[in-house]
């Protein structure tokens, strides 16, 4: 597996996204060189690019302090690929937030789903 320079990259990680949002299954990605696992929670349209939101699990193999919602650019995840690992939805996570506005697909509560 070649991870130094992004060749095990999806062409289109959009799916990947979409699917670990949809099944609130964990990402690993690199993004800006950090190896990360998150947690999927929205995809969304800014401008002309796609961004997800996603709780960050660990970062470089290291949990974090302070559970934390962060911002990222779909073009700039790596060697992305969906993991076994669930998660629940973050209580920070805030669907009606005004940059959700162009929301493309959100993890919904078990009891919302049924």
């Amino acid at each position: 597996m070649d991870t130094a320079n992004g060749a095990d990259s999806p062409a289109n990680p959009t799916p990947i996204v979409l699917e670990g949002i949809v099944r609130q299954l964990c990402l690993n990605a690199i993004y800006n060189r950090t190896r990360m696992v998150l947690a999927p929670h929205i995809l969304y349209a800014r401008g002309e690019a796609l961004y997800v939101d996603a709780q960050v699990i660990s970062r470089d193999f290291v949990i974090p302090r302070e559970e934390k919602i962060g911002t990222f650019k779909i073009d700039g995840l790596k060697n992305l690929a969906l993991t076994e690992r669930s998660f629940t939805i973050s209580k920070l996570f805030d669907r009606s937030a005004e940059k959700y506005a162009a929301a493309l697909m959100a993890v919904e509560a078990a009891t919302e789903a049924a």
